[in-house]
């Protein structure tokens, strides 16, 4: 080769060595550089991983999340630590476990007051953060909102509605980006029309019901995707896309989720879209957990990580830069022990292996058997794996115990009870045949199944139904106090409160230091005007319980307050609200009761400013709304001939207290006397779709009647006799064991 020609060949190669280089740098700098695009981590609650065609399922479509995942990187075995909602989703946002965090259960437990959770971090990093969740569960109170600039979870105002549609939460997320004039922003929004889904009676735990769920979803992150490329946002974007939980479906017993910790509700969904398309296409086998979620995020923005995290970045995984070694997935699941006595379960899972402690212990080959259908646990070939992850599970637990739930605050209650979600179990728990111990919660998953069923059946306002069932599952297992509650709340949902009352006495037996049993029975003895036992067993309030429980102790005395008005008792009603105010202070039922006591007097000027000085008192002590206050303020305002004025207090407890039935009646009354008739129309609309029980029924037919449309009182009364027929099993008073 001539000198010229080498020497020119020599300066190519030079130039090419150059430029690969300068591509290789590049390349590492973008990789290495902190992520100053969004970060949106979407939650698709109740999504199993085996249900998308990303995962290999070929029954739905899922364009929206095969899209991402084609982007993105995706981790084939990640795991939650609990199948319920709030743990799982506290355990993605804290990095800790939930024997770490506290959080154990999905009602009971809070986020405590300081945890440093993965937005206050990321805020700490220059990122302004938004949360819309559509669960009740993950509500504010929950403190899953701690470090947000903005968190929407308010739900719709119907009590039994716990849920809101994903379209609108999603909505939301749009305008809050709408807003932000920068794009460092961390976005957390949470989907969960899936777990919706699972409740419908008719279809709980159908699997074409589900897969269809699943296709609608995936439209909800298609407009969100859209959304960000319309905007320039989404190659700059980091995405995560998770589920806090899979859902049973069937395959183990167990329809829903909560009770076990087989692959089918811990398996999740893990897709991460990083910024520029970066590991595009990556497909990632190693076992990872929800608790490297926030150690993950806050390598991407080259944040500190606190020491305390028990996650791991995946960063190098993303990248494909290295190897993060084998680890072991501690899961637990309590729903069981919690509502149903049941044992408690927990689980260690590795490469290869699960292992659930349980009463009869389980050991499962993942590689061999990824259905979970053969128990080794007695296997000599699989000794040594079942005596490590036994000692792991050891080891990680040694040291924690199992916290009891705190009370729910009565502001939840109607919105949680026919849920599911009210109650622990009895101190006389669900035991093991012939023995003490907690059941293995594998020999009461059809009786858990039940009840589940009666939930749904009055989630979707199948009164009869769920109560039939109910009282079937009281008859099977009578020291079951949960059951008992619900059949409580759900016979005074049918205005049947000599049934309400025999319920609640069970729950008084089976949890006789619990205040909660004995006020719902007072107040369903109060609701039959049988005042004297309705004192009496709201003074058993006042006696059980702890110190520390001034919630209960306050309501109970605001029950008896209430209780001496009806016994025409003023100064023993003046008694208990002193007492009610002296438990907690910023009740003011000192003021309410004398201001009733005019009332009923006849003497509404004289009690006006009374009910306006209570109703100050609230607002300004930031209080929980008082139930009836401004009903008798508002009416109060009426007989005034103060219609305007009347009209807010009406609408404001309408709104803090929906199943007011006495209220709607009254508004729409009070309408009417204004001659707004549409509006009047429009709220027995409303008063019988938010509480359609019997006396809705018959107080719509009276107002319809009132307002001349004949045609609207008849199919009022014809749908009260379809909806509350009477069941074909016996009432709860023949149940008593």
């Amino acid at each position: 080769m001539a000198r010229p020609l080498r020497f020119t060949f020599i300066l190519a190669l030079a130039a090419l060595a150059t430029t690969l280089a300068a591509v290789g740098g590049w390349r590492y700098a973008r990789a290495s550089a902190p992520v100053n695009g969004p970060i949106i981590l979407i939650s698709v609650d109740s999504l199993r991983a085996d249900r998308l065609p990303a995962y290999g399922y070929r029954r739905v479509k899922t364009p929206a999340i095969d899209a991402l995942a084609a982007d993105g990187v995706v981790f084939e075995r990640a795991y939650a630590h609990a199948p319920q909602t709030l743990p799982a989703h506290v355990t993605m946002m804290s990095g800790r476990l939930p024997f770490e965090t506290g959080v154990r259960d999905n009602t009971g437990f809070s986020v405590k007051t300081g945890e440093r959770l993965l937005p206050q971090l990321l805020r700490e990093r220059g990122y302004t953060t938004g949360g819309v969740v559509s669960s009740f569960l993950l509500r504010k109170e929950t403190g899953i909102s701690q470090g947000f600039d903005f968190f929407d979870g308010d739900m719709p105002s119907v009590p039994s509605e716990v849920r809101r549609d994903g379209a609108e939460s999603e909505a939301i997320a749009e305008r809050w980006l709408d807003e932000q004039r920068s794009s460092r922003v961390f976005l957390f929004l949470h989907l969960c029309g899936i777990g919706a889904a699972a409740v419908a009676p008719a279809e709980s735990g159908d699997k074409t019901s589900y897969d269809a769920t699943v296709a609608s979803e995936d439209e909800i992150v298609g407009r969100l995707m859209k959304y960000l490329k319309s905007h320039q946002l989404y190659d700059r974007s980091t995405i995560v896309l998770v589920s806090g939980h899979g859902e049973g479906l069937g395959d183990h017993g167990e329809k829903g989720h909560g009770l076990f910790l087989y692959d089918e509700t811990i398996h999740v969904p893990l897709v991460i879209k990083q910024a520029a398309g970066i590991g595009a296409g990556r497909r990632v086998p190693d076992v990872v957990q929800h608790v490297d979620l926030a150690p993950t995020i806050l390598d991407l923005v080259k944040a500190p990580v606190p020491g305390q995290l028990r996650g791991r970045s995946l960063k190098p995984l993303l990248d494909g830069t290295d190897e993060l070694g084998d680890t072991i997935v501690y899961s637990e699941a309590l729903y069981g022990h919690y509502r149903f006595g049941l044992s408690e379960l927990a689980s260690v899972t590795d490469g290869h292996y699960r292992y659930i402690k349980a009463p009869r212990e389980e050991l499962y080959d993942l590689e061999r058997d990824p259905h979970e259908r053969l128990n080794l646990i007695d296997e000599r070939a699989t000794a040594a794996a079942r005596q490590s992850l036994r000692s792991t599970l050891d080891q990680l637990v040694a040291h924690t115990e199992t916290q009891a739930p705190e009370p729910i605050a009565p502001e939840d209650r109607d919105r949680l009870q026919l849920l599911g979600y009210v109650g622990t179990a009895s101190t006389r728990s669900t035991t093991a045949s012939g023995g003490g111990a907690p059941a293995d919660p594998k020999d009461k998953c059809e009786l858990v199944e039940n009840y589940r069923a009666a939930v749904a059946l009055a989630t979707h306002h199948k009164w009869s139904a769920a109560l039939a069932l109910l009282q079937t599952i009281a008859r099977e297992a009578p020291d079951l106090a949960e059951v008992w509650n619900l059949l409580a709340a759900l016979s005074i949902r049918m205005d049947r409160y000599d049934q309400a009352v025999d319920a609640y006495k069970h729950v008084v037996a089976l949890r006789p230091s619990d205040a909660e049993g004995h006020l719902g029975e007072a107040s369903a003895l109060l609701k039959l005007r049988r005042l004297e036992e309705a004192r009496d067993a709201a003074e058993l309030a006042t006696r059980v319980g702890s110190e520390s429980d001034v919630q209960s102790r306050a309501a109970a005395h605001a029950l008896l307050a209430t209780i001496a008005l009806a016994r025409h008792d003023a100064d023993g009603a003046r008694d208990e609200a002193q007492l009610a105010q002296a438990a907690e202070p910023t009740l003011p039922m000192p003021d309410y009761i004398e201001a009733r006591l005019l009332y009923d007097e006849g003497r509404y000027a004289d009690a006006l400013p009374l009910f306006e000085q209570a109703i100050v008192m609230i607002k300004e002590s930031h209080a929980a709304p008082m139930p009836e206050l401004e009903y008798y303020s508002a009416d109060t305002l009426a007989r005034l001939e103060r219609y305007s004025e009347a009209e807010a207090q009406y609408l404001e407890e309408v709104h803090n207290f929906p199943q007011n039935r006495r209220a709607r009646a009254s508004l729409a009354m009070l309408y009417q006397t204004m001659g707004r008739i549409d509006e009047a129309k429009q709220i027995v609309t409303d008063m019988i779709r938010v509480s359609p029980t019997p006396d809705t029924y018959a107080a719509a037919a009276r107002l319809w009647t009132s307002l001349g449309d004949y045609r609207q009182a008849e199919a009022a009364r014809a749908e009260a006799r379809r909806a509350f027929a009477e069941p074909a099993h016996p009432s709860s008073s023949s149940m008593r064991h």
